[in-house]
């Protein structure tokens, strides 16, 4: 069930009866644009409203104690790898829970296990995967899949960058701060729900601008790239082969399932596996577009660790899966 197919109605019509855009280009561009402002636009309101709650009422220093000093053994980043695993995001979509996860403050290598996890493997790679390339590789690609999550957000954490969050993501009013202004008593409702409204929507209006930019560059690469773009410059061979079909897979902007038929015709044309599976995973994981949004959440420091931890996670998936198809 696709949960976001009424907003694609509305973008369609929009697109290409009320403004009657012939032009394939054009009309294909504007589409996904209407389409994922809307998206995340609701989602950044969304989820920012319920994590201003969640933060407001949580004992958040507590929980943060707890996962920042206690030794799970990793069970942390499983269970935050899992969490991205069932959420049906892409990449930029994923980043408002991801936010409101750091401004709540869960750690960061936590959140950076969900962030990997969200968009790379999710509902496509469970149930589209199977029909096309068997249970066995749908098995593997998900395995391997959370455990490059886990491994990286492990990483994330062992650099210990969370002074490199922008500090905007971390203001937030807590409970025992609305009682202390409400002269020892507890803040009334309508308070409350003016103290949510305020702390959702001040993260959500910092980081709009970026969601435009991201995703208007993403809808001019999805309307004008040609769809061939990736099967003429994967068709090579040798160790190269995976990383050029990473630096090639980032400037693109789509999900896992709007690329993997993609994925399907670059195999069927002899392109290898993994090679193919490295381009899907730097698209979904790695976008410009979500960089740039993500850029506003931190500087460049952590952003870079970030790219480089997934860019070397999509190497090792693309190598495994040549090498053991």
């Amino acid at each position: 069930m696709d949960i976001f197919k009424p907003i694609q109605t509305l973008a369609d019509l929009i697109t290409y009866d009320w403004l009657s855009i012939r032009s394939q280009y054009w009309g294909d561009a504007l589409d996904f644009f209407i389409y994922d402002i809307i998206k995340i636009g609701l989602l950044l309101v969304v989820i920012n409203y319920v994590m201003a709650i969640t933060r407001y009422y949580f004992p958040i220093d507590k929980i943060r104690d707890i996962l920042s000093k206690r030794d799970w053994y990793g069970f942390d980043y499983l269970l935050a790898a899992l969490l991205g695993v069932i959420t049906p995001f892409c990449s930029c979509s994923s980043i408002p829970l991801f936010i409101g996860f750091v401004s709540a403050g869960i750690p960061l290598g936590v959140t950076f296990a969900f962030l990997i996890a969200s968009p790379l493997v999710n509902e496509a790679s469970l149930f589209i995967f199977p029909a096309i390339f068997g249970l066995k590789l749908t098995i593997a690609y998900n395995l391997v899949g959370i455990a490059i999550a886990m491994l990286a957000g492990m990483i994330i954490n062992r650099l210990k960058m969370d002074k490199h969050v922008n500090p905007e993501f971390l203001k937030f009013k807590t409970r025992n701060e609305a009682i202390k202004e409400n002269q020892g008593q507890e803040a009334p409702w309508q308070k409350k729900l003016i103290i949510w409204w305020q702390d959702g929507i001040n993260i959500s209006k910092s980081i709009f601008l970026y969601v435009l930019l991201g995703v208007g560059l993403g809808a001019l690469i999805h309307g004008f790239v040609p769809k061939d773009f990736a099967e003429t410059y994967l068709a090579v061979s040798g160790w190269w082969s995976v990383p050029l079909a990473t630096l090639l897979g980032a400037p693109f902007y789509a999900n896992s399932v709007s690329v993997i038929p993609v994925i399907e015709a670059l195999t069927g044309k002899g392109i290898p596996l993994g090679t193919a599976l490295a381009f899907m995973t730097a698209t979904v994981t790695l976008s410009v577009p979500g960089i740039l949004i993500l850029k506003k959440a931190m500087n460049w420091k952590l952003l870079s660790a970030f790219i480089i931890t997934t860019f070397v996670g999509i190497l090792i998936i693309g190598y495994f899966f040549n090498f053991f198809p």
